[in-house]
């Protein structure tokens, strides 16, 4: 099944897993090195320059250069890394506008699986 998000043309901000959801999980410590999943590079190509990336790991902060060395040289655009996530539920709450426009979405996927997700811009949003 895929997932199709609807969104506003307005700028994003993508919160993103690392392991398990864009790279295959632990795969640096397996593997000794990162590899994306399925269709997770191109997704991440496909993000606007106009919005935000930032991704949320479990990884420790010694994993910080590998972790940032791969995704340089894949090119992958980002703002932030946050490292030493607790390994917990991510929660994202955030208030609706006014117009009714839902500002926040979450996508729970199947670990390791290929990249499902899509999107599409409606400007009457």
């Amino acid at each position: 099944m895929c997932e199709k998000m609807i969104l506003s043309t307005l700028g994003h901000t993508w919160i993103l897993d690392l392991d398990g959801t864009i790279v295959k999980h632990n795969g640096y410590k397996i593997d000794g090195k990162d590899t994306f999943l399925e269709g997770a590079k191109e997704f991440l190509d496909s993000i606007p320059e106009k919005d935000m990336v930032v991704f949320l790991t479990s990884r420790q902060e010694e994993a910080r250069s590998i972790t940032e060395n791969f995704l340089i040289q894949n090119h992958i655009r980002y703002h932030a890394i946050i490292f030493n996530a607790p390994y917990g539920e991510r929660i994202l709450i955030n208030d609706n506008k006014l117009s009714g426009l839902k500002m926040s979405i979450g996508i729970c996927k199947t670990r390791d699986e290929y990249w499902n997700i899509s999107y599409q811009e409606d400007a009457d949003l």
